[in-house]
This record gives C-alpha cells, sequence and structure tokens, in this order.
C-alpha cells in the first residue's frame, strides 16, 4: 500500500561553479596553466587579453541582463568591483596583475634536447654488435622487461615460452642466457641483472681497479654477500684471512659501483620545479606574490556578445542558448580563477605570520597545524588541505613544499613547544658526528636529546630516522 508524505529538510550541496573552483583551487601553477588553455580550446567566448577600459565602462545593454541586481552591479567601475559583485555580474572581470619585470616576460628559453631513452641506447649499442636477427628478437623481448633500476626481475623462463609461442620458435633457455650475457655488458655495465649481486659482479669485470683487491672483491661478494649485506667486517676479514685495512678497500672500491645501472641523468625539465609562491624580505616586511605571470588575463570575446544580444533579431533561440550556457561557464571560470588567488595568498599571509622566524633566519620552525590556519583565515580545513597539497613557495633560504611549514609539536623541558621537524634536524646533526665503527642506538640518541631538553622517547627517534631514511646502526657501520 503506498502512502504519499511531505517531508522538509535542510541539505548543503556544492553547486557545479563550487566544485570548479575547489578544482582549481587544488592545482599547482604549472597545472593551472594547462588547465586555462583546455577551457581556451573548449569554450568560444573565452579569450585572453586585458578587458578594453573604454569597452568595461560602457553601458552593457548588449548582455543578456535580467534582473535588477545584475543591472546595478554594471553599473559599478572596476575598482569597486568585489567578487560577489562580480557573480551576479555579466561583464567580465580581468584581476589587477602586480607589476612584472618585462625583461624577465621576454626571456626567451633555451632549447632542451630531448634525452635518448634508455631502450634506444641499448637497442642502438646492439646494432653495432654481432647479434643475429634472431638474437635481436630475444634481446627486444629481454629490454622490454628491464625496469626502470636496469634489473630484469622476470623469470628468464617465462619471457622463452612468450617469444616461442609469440614467433613459433624453439629457442632454449641457453640461447635466450647467451644473449642477456651480451645485454648486461653493454653501456651501462650490469644492465638486465637479475639481482644486486649479479649486478655488481659484472661491474668488477670492467673495473680497473688493484687486480687483486678485484679479484678479492669477487670472491667476497660471490661466496660471502650475506656477510657483506649485514656488514659483518670482522667475520669477512676471517673468511678472506685478510686484515680489516684491506677488507675497507675492498668495501670502498665495491661502493663505487652502480646499484641501479638502469637510472639515468635527470633531464631539465623532470628537475625544474615552479614554485606557487614567492616571499622575498623588503626592510621588516615580507613582500608575498602569487608566482602567475605565465597565467594569463581572461575576458569575455565581445563579439560573441553581441550575438546574444536582444537587439541582434538574426541570431536563432537555439544559438543564443548555446551562447548563453557558454557565456555563464566562462563567467564562472573567470571568477573561480580570481577567488583561487585570493584564498591562495589568504592562506600563505597566515603561514608566514606563524613562521616568521623561519622566514627570517632559515630555522626554528614552530608547531603548526591545518587548524590554526583554517581558524585564523575562517575558512575550512578541506580548504587549507587543498592550498597546501603540492604547492611550494621560494624563499630566501630555498624552496619548501607547503606542507613543510606544518608540524606537530613536541614538549621540552622548559616547556616550550617544538616542531618535530627541529628535532629531526637535531637527530641528523648527532647523527653526522658519531662515532661510524660504533654507531648511536636509538636509545643513545633519545639519551642525547633530552640532555638537549627534548622529552622523546626512543620509539619516537626510530620514527624520525626511518622517515628520513636513515638505516639503523648495524647498516651505518663503517670500518
Amino acid at each position: 500500500m503506498l502512502h504519499l508524505s511531505q517531508q522538509m529538510r535542510l541539505l548543503q550541496k556544492l553547486t557545479p561553479q563550487q566544485i570548479q573552483y575547489l578544482k582549481l583551487l587544488q592545482l599547482p601553477t604549472l597545472a593551472l596553466e594547462q588547465n586555462i588553455k583546455m577551457e581556451l580550446e573548449a569554450n568560444p567566448l573565452l579569450e585572453e587579453g586585458v578587458e578594453d577600459e573604454i569597452e568595461a565602462e560602457q553601458s552593457d545593454d548588449d548582455t543578456p541582463a535580467s534582473t535588477e541586481e545584475e543591472k546595478a552591479a554594471e553599473e559599478k567601475k572596476d575598482d569597486d568591483f568585489t567578487f560577489e559583485d562580480y557573480l551576479n555580474d555579466e561583464e567580465t572581470y580581468t584581476p589587477k596583475r602586480e607589476q612584472r619585470n618585462t625583461d624577465d616576460e621576454d626571456k626567451d628559453d633555451y632549447p632542451i634536447a630531448a634525452p635518448t631513452p634508455l631502450t634506444e641506447k641499448l637497442l642502438d649499442q646492439l646494432h653495432l654488435a654481432d647479434v643475429t636477427d634472431m638474437g635481436m628478437l630475444v634481446a627486444e623481448e629481454i629490454i622490454g622487461n628491464i625496469d626502470e633500476d636496469g634489473y630484469l626481475h622476470r623469470d628468464l623462463a617465462s619471457i622463452v615460452s612468450d617469444i616461442n609461442l609469440t614467433h613459433k620458435l624453439h629457442l632454449t633457455m641457453a640461447q635466450v642466457e647467451e644473449v642477456l650475457k651480451i645485454i648486461q655488458r653493454l653501456d651501462p655495465p650490469g644492465i638486465g641483472s637479475r639481482s644486486l649481486q649479479e649486478c655488481l659482479l659484472i661491474q668488477l669485470e670492467f673495473s680497473k681497479a688493484d687486480p687483486h683487491l678485484v679479484e678479492l672483491a669477487r670472491k667476497l661478494l660471490t661466496g660471502h654477500f650475506d656477510e657483506f649485506t649485514k656488514k659483518h667486517y670482522e667475520q669477512i676479514s676471517k673468511l678472506l684471512l685478510i686484515p680489516l685495512d684491506e677488507v675497507k678497500k675492498i668495501l670502498a672500491m665495491i661502493s663505487h659501483l652502480n646499484p641501479k645501472p638502469g637510472e639515468g641523468t635527470i633531464t631539465a625539465q623532470e628537475n625544474y620545479l615552479i614554485p606557487d609562491f614567492i616571499v622575498t624580505k623588503d626592510e621588516n616586511n615580507f613582500v608575498i606574490q602569487l608566482n602567475d605571470k605565465n597565467v594569463p588575463p581572461l575576458r569575455i570575446n565581445r563579439n560573441y556578445r553581441e550575438l546574444m544580444s536582444k537587439r541582434n533579431k538574426a541570431t536563432t533561440t537555439e544559438t543564443k542558448q548555446f551562447l548563453k550556457q557558454k557565456f555563464d561557464s566562462a563567467k564562472w571560470f573567470i571568477a573561480s580563477i580570481y577567488q583561487r588567488r585570493e584564498t591562495m595568498l589568504k592562506v600563505m599571509h597566515a603561514i608566514v605570520d606563524r613562521q616568521r622566524d623561519f622566514f627570517e633566519t632559515g630555522e626554528g620552525l614552530k608547531p603548526l597545524i591545518y587548524k590554526d590556519i583554517a581558524e585564523t583565515i575562517r575558512m575550512d580545513i578541506s580548504t587549507i588541505s587543498r592550498v597546501v597539497n603540492g604547492k611550494y613557495v621560494q624563499t630566501d633560504f630555498g624552496v619548501f613544499e607547503l606542507r613543510h611549514f606544518f608540524s606537530e609539536g613536541i614538549s621540552t623541558q622548559s616547556g616550550e613547544d617544538v616542531s618535530n621537524k627541529e628535532v629531526k634536524e637535531r637527530i641528523k646533526e648527532i647523527l653526522l658526528s658519531e662515532d661510524k665503527s660504533k654507531p648511536l642506538s636509538d636509545e643513545e640518541i633519545a639519551s642525547i636529546l633530552k640532555e638537549k631538553g627534548f622529552n622523546i622517547a626512543r620509539r619516537t627517534v626510530a620514527k624520525y630516522r626511518e622517515s628520513m631514511m636513515i638505516p639503523v646502526a648495524r647498516l651505518r657501520r663503517s670500518i
């Protein structure tokens, strides 16, 4: 049996415009530039350029304004516009851009040569070697399975099976092994190895060091690899019947080998980081800039607006409806970029105010969480998270991710709270000055920190050490 009833509920829902703003807010500068280019291609009413002052002051009779609020907003001058005014206005709005150095803008980027992939380098070397067509077929299959570190982790039997099934061949493991040996001795040596042990042994074949040391290193890696990885130096000395000084020479030679032969040189494109903010010191104040010099100013195309005019009788109703949709989309896109700019600057100003000591000296971070910034600028924590995530700031002391300025607090014996990043720096300093033959344990590090006034437990020291990718004391030991 059906029952009809009425309910009244109060719900909060994000409008499409708010969703668009939130998506733009979490984009870093480079991704924002790409997003704007895509929007310019998709929306014919949107174009690059600053609105002409004469156009901005003209009456907007041609725009499809329909409410009294919109008409009232259109009579305001550009300097009196607020974000709320703009949302109800059919005219375009271009945020005022900061004065830029024209020399920087006109500076051409130097062309960067495209790097040659490692796969192509290996195949080019094989073409110069005495390799048959069958061997090249096998080599291409093997090289295609080498990972970014230069290792072949796929089982060789599976590779043989795939080649035989695909090309209807009858290759044996020995034939494929022979091709693999040729690949492993190309440049860089050790490429295509199936283990670290195999990789180091192959590189020893090309070593120009003392032959006696090379032979001892080969014996060490072949017969005592487990002792080598665990750094049991005294045991290695007894097994090889050599003094510790000679063990030290062998280890120094092995340390110069490449454990990841597949790692290539980092290209300029991969290593170039574009900061989203620039913070500079000007006497006693900080100047905070949003690094948006490559973000073009946007406006709504005047010709398309004229097509939407009520006086234009040549435009069909369907065309006007289409243009109206694109007009609304362009208007909200421009407004979202403006609001993104305002929000990001508010967050950055709040961070600089809270971490003023760091921006002045490069050290002295204070405990800070997202909630602190959210309460300061009266925004939601999720908004702060979107601004901070993946954004970077250029300071007088380097480029830092915004997350760097947020950390938990640790109490000192004096009752003052310090950032856990400061504690990590103290741990680094302690480890740099430790005796490498007798590395400090986590318990000993915790004791030293307590002497310096930091109340920190051993397990916390271990957690911070692991987060900094510092190995345990046993693996830090050296002769």
